[in-house]
């Protein structure tokens, strides 16, 4: 499995687009069939890929702040321009089809009976064990300023957690365990920004869970700037857990 992060930036980075993830599942794919996340800079990075635009199947959205859904609208535009056919499911959070629907309206007035191609909608509800276009979804919520769910997905054996915004919890834990990779939310160093996860947050959730890789995203851009030298101090204490801090298109294989 290819993990394309598209971006990997909070909502105000000037530098890094906002976190999102393209996966690659299968060797004939040009360039992924499930998206986690859409922000308001998210479809121009994933347009410039040329992808097919029959090939992706499923778009995730794991809570309702702008960063991670509003480019939702642009995405779908696309996919008519480009004359997909397909059907396109999303999955997300309990209100994910009103949201959608509400958006796509406000940023393109009545495109969506004009679509051409149809849109399924999944309410995910925690810990529901749930099977999305040939993959496994779980989710469960974590601590931010709004419900938020983390999600594991897994694949043909392979295993990713992803935890959209927000800090650990209780649920996430078991919802981690045994995973290939935790993708985490990591705003600030230490826990000092409500609902927001932080990098020694982060590797304590690796070390209680098990979990050997680490990918840190989601950073406040000015911590980012300084990230790397505190990640190689604590590389020294963690030497059980690959700590990777990726940039925009980066393409790491599980």
């Amino acid at each position: 499995m290819d993990i394309h992060f598209l971006g990997v930036g909070e909502a105000c980075d000037g530098n890094q687009p906002n976190t999102s993830i393209l996966l690659k599942t299968g060797q004939t794919e040009t360039t992924g069939r499930i998206l986690l996340d859409c922000g308001f800079s998210v479809p121009h990075r994933y347009f410039s890929l040329k992808p097919d635009p029959h090939e992706l199947e499923l778009l995730w959205i794991s809570h309702f702040h702008g960063d991670h859904f509003f480019g939702t609208p642009l995405l779908l535009l696309w996919f008519w321009e480009m004359g997909r056919h397909n059907k396109l499911e999303i999955a997300g959070p309990p209100g994910v089809e009103s949201k959608i629907i509400q958006t796509l309206e406000l940023a393109y007035p009545n495109l969506l009976p004009r679509l051409g191609f149809s849109l399924r909608f999944i309410e995910v509800e925690q810990a529901e064990r749930i099977n999305i276009a040939d993959t496994m979804f779980q989710a469960a919520y974590n601590e931010h300023s709004q419900p938020c769910l983390s999600l594991r997905l897994e694949f043909q054996g392979k295993t990713i957690f992803y935890s959209g915004d927000g800090r650990p919890t209780q649920y996430t834990q078991t919802l981690a365990r045994g995973c290939d990779i935790i993708i985490h939310e990591a705003y600030g160093i230490e826990d000092t920004t409500p609902g927001h996860g932080s990098i020694t947050a982060c590797l304590e959730f690796c070390r209680i869970t098990g979990v050997k890789q680490l990918a840190l995203l989601h950073m406040q851009r000015d911590i980012r700037l300084q990230a790397h030298k505190f990640i190689e101090k604590l590389a020294k204490e963690y030497t059980d857990i690959h700590i990777l801090l990726p940039e925009k298109g980066t393409i790491i294989k599980i």
